[in-house]
């Protein structure tokens, strides 16, 4: 159960994304080609983040699958996010011993770009009951992260992590 010092509490991630839940997985790691790792609040500039991350996931054999969902629940703007959430990237079919690059990718990753406001991009890590065929958003905007779960039987989420991320003025890419 989360406290209210996890940072996914602090960050809002647990109420606006996910619900309560106890992390699981061994290893869940996402690191940007800077390498640069994904740690829960930081901040990254949208040119860091240009390409997919490796996803790191480990805590299974060759017959443990994962999927991956990474959101943004601030669209278009933190105080009126009436998109939300926008997915960024769907993996399917993630091998328990490996990185995201093995599995299914479902939905293409999509860049961050923030133009209103901080927001926050949201990884979330679930475990499948095997390999399986997920329903494919007909929409990046307006996916729920728990519905979707809910509609591929995937449960609680093992493991989540995001950072935050707010649009490059000319300025701040000096």
């Amino acid at each position: 159960m989360a406290s209210m010092s996890d940072p996914l509490v602090v960050g809002r991630v647990i109420g606006d994304v996910l619900d309560s839940f106890t992390p699981t997985s061994k290893v869940f790691v996402v690191t940007y080609c800077n390498n640069k790792q994904v740690f829960n609040g930081h901040e990254f500039y949208p040119s860091a983040v240009t390409t997919r991350p490796r996803v790191e996931v480990q805590g299974g054999d060759l017959r443990t699958f994962y999927t991956l969902v990474m959101t943004d629940p601030d669209v278009p703007g933190p105080s009126d996010p009436y998109l939300r959430e926008h997915l960024h990237w769907l993996v399917t079919d993630i091998p328990g011993t490996t990185d995201a690059t093995f599995g299914k990718e479902v939905v293409s990753y999509e860049i961050p770009r923030p133009n209103i406001g901080i927001h926050r991009f949201v990884f979330v890590l679930f475990k499948q009951k095997g390999r399986q065929t997920v329903t494919t958003p007909t929409s990046r905007d307006h996916f729920n992260t728990r519905r979707f779960a809910a509609e591929n039987d995937l449960g609680l989420p093992v493991a989540a992590v995001f950072f935050n991320a707010q649009r490059e003025t000319a300025a701040r890419r000096r």
